[in-house]
């Protein structure tokens, strides 16, 4: 009897600490720290969720710095979440082809951070395409849905900062 409550107690245990390790989004960042973008209670997290070899990446990094501008001064923060390969082959970038591509691009937002192949940003936040921004309210919960279909067209009329500051006023 001893050994079942035993592993019982051992099961239990485990499914909790498994559940806590899902919830959290720790990712590591080019500087070296890691950043749990869920666990920044009391702000407002914007995810830039790209890739420095896709070329729409450069509008969601002009996106990204409006953003940050905008909200300069209040409980936001704004990452990009590099979604490009560690792993030799297809999507490849090192760190250094990243920091290239920020400069590049004058990326000047709180972090940016390293998701190889999006494996951790795709799946929680159930992002079907890539560039995609995912707005996380002050709880640690995404408040909306992901904000994808970014259009690179210069004639495009539709302007994508409208709905994710509205997700994030409303966030605020």
């Amino acid at each position: 009897m001893r050994t079942i409550k035993g592993l019982i107690t051992f099961l239990s245990l485990t499914l909790v600490l498994a559940g806590a390790a899902f919830s959290q989004t720790v990712l590591n960042g080019l500087d070296g720290g890691r950043i749990d973008v869920e666990g920044q209670r009391g702000k407002v997290v914007v995810l830039a969720v790209g890739a420095s070899w896709l070329p729409l990446s450069a509008k969601q990094a002009d996106i990204a710095n409006a953003l940050s501008r905008k909200y300069q001064g209040k409980d936001v923060v704004v990452y990009f979440i590099a979604t490009d390969s560690t792993r030799q082959g297809k999507n490849f970038a090192s760190d250094e082809d990243i920091r290239k591509f920020a400069t590049t691009n004058k990326l000047s937002i709180s972090s940016i951070l390293r998701d190889s192949e999006g494996l951790i940003t795709l799946r929680k936040y159930s992002i079907d395409q890539v560039p995609s921004f995912v707005v996380i309210g002050k709880d640690g919960r995404p408040v909306a849905e992901p904000f994808g279909g970014i259009d690179g067209s210069p004639t495009s009329r539709y302007d994508i900062t409208v709905p994710i500051s509205r997700a994030i006023d409303k966030a605020l």
